[in-house]
């Protein structure tokens, strides 16, 4: 949430970050209303010291005997006056308010300006030595190759639950498992996270902090009777972790991983591409969250991607970079890396992570500060997260990359510890 002494300062730019997200305006309504507000507060705080000044003369004219009636009548009008006031400075707060958790994050200045995906810039690639993204022979796609392999069951997904709800079979549920291991383990051990087990349910309070509600409720399931959300993705409980709290600055960066099953409706993705693993609604994601200095929070992004990078180098799976122009940024976000990778049946990239800096955004709504070693002022943090990553991509890859003219899919190397084996076939 943007500070309104920072809109009230920088109207202008406040406008122009808001136009190049695609987001609606409202920044003259709360501009106008924040004067109404303060004005309210001068007129609420003059009769309240008149209220006061009175009720003193009031108290000294008793004890001299003197007739207060009149003063007494007054000083309820006053009162009443007051009530009133407080009542309208209750509605201008709440319409301030109200505006103001629907005002997007700022695009960093370094954020390409565009309208869509289409306008995004790719920032590098790598391809591992030998590929090619011409293919000698046909190449199976993850559908086939799942059920050909009797390791993924999109069929009886959708039987049990409904499209979007995939099932994993023998040594297609281990290959998610060691995938799923793997990520965890390089994370802790070679980039120093610390593990979390978080909730697979948050409440709105969550939600609202890492910039999910209001806006997109609509793409959440909802368990009603209890009005707690299943989590589109571990960033939500984990940044939360640390909601409502003040940290030292000795404690900073602190740096989570965490694996959770992801469930997201997709309301607003209807007509787009939806077969197998490209659109779920059920999926598993390693995710990667920092809570930083805001002095820092930009190399921490560079930092976050490189370690969500590191992942799909050892499995040797082609990957590019996309920095978002600012018409594909999330709400929340000032700057985002998407890594997609390659995938030859589909012949096109297919995103598999998301790497975020938020600046203050979410710590201002999670109400998560540090307090500063050399003036002990407060401050809030800058929080980060990036996918690390959501397996469900990374398998399309791994079985479409590692198939063999047979149909067989080779193991990668680094996971063959955790399977067990080194063949599907």
């Amino acid at each position: 949430m943007l500070d309104i002494k920072f809109i009230r300062e920088n109207p202008e730019i406040v406008k122009k970050g808001i136009k190049n997200k695609n987001e609606k305006d409202t920044v003259d309504q709360i501009l106008s209303d924040d004067v109404w507000r303060r004005d309210l507060i001068v007129q609420i705080d003059k009769l309240r010291s008149e209220k006061n000044s009175v009720s003193q003369d009031i108290g000294i004219m008793i004890k001299d005997g003197k007739d207060v009636t009149e003063l007494k009548e007054r000083m309820k009008k006053v009162g009443d006056s007051i009530d009133s006031l407080n009542k309208e400075l209750k509605f201008v707060e709440n319409r301030i308010y109200d505006n103001l958790i629907w005002i997007p994050n700022l695009p960093h200045e370094s954020v390409p300006i565009g309208k869509s995906s289409e306008e995004n810039v790719e920032v590098r690639q790598w391809l591992p030595d030998g590929f090619t993204f011409e293919n000698e022979v046909k190449i199976l796609d993850h559908i086939e190759l799942g059920k050909k392999l009797k390791i993924l069951d999109f069929e009886r997904g959708a039987k049990i639950t409904g499209s979007g709800f995939p099932v994993y079979m023998g040594k297609g549920a281990q290959l998610e498992r060691a995938l799923i291991n793997y990520m965890l383990d390089y994370h802790i051990k070679d980039h120093g996270y610390t593990e979390v087990i978080p909730p697979l349910l948050v409440n709105r309070e969550s939600m609202f902090g890492t910039g999910q509600l209001p806006k997109l409720e609509e793409d959440m399931y909802l368990a009603e009777k209890d009005d707690l959300f299943t989590i589109p993705t571990a960033e939500v409980p984990i940044t939360n972790l640390h909601r409502n709290e003040i940290l030292e600055e000795n404690q900073l960066p602190i740096n989570y991983v965490g694996y959770t099953a992801c469930f997201r409706r997709e309301a607003g993705s209807y007509g787009k591409e939806s077969k197998g693993f490209l659109r779920v609604h059920q999926f598993n994601k390693v995710e990667m969250v920092k809570l930083v200095k805001p002095e820092t929070s930009y190399e921490e992004l560079e930092s976050i991607t490189n370690d969500a990078e590191d992942i799909l180098k050892a499995l040797n799976i082609p990957y590019r970079i996309l920095m978002l122009c600012s018409g594909d940024l999330s709400f929340a976000a000032a700057k985002c890396y998407d890594i997609e990778t390659w995938s030859p049946a589909e012949n096109k990239w297919l995103e598999a992570s998301s790497c975020s800096n938020f600046e203050n955004f979410q710590a201002r709504r999670a109400n998560i500060r540090y307090r500063k070693t050399e003036n002990k002022k407060l401050d809030f943090v800058h929080t980060l997260n990036g996918s690390g990553l959501a397996t469900s991509r990374v398998m399309v890859s791994i079985l479409e990359n590692y198939q063999t003219p047979e149909g067989k899919i080779i193991v990668p190397e680094v996971l063959q510890k955790y399977t067990g084996f080194k063949i599907i076939d």
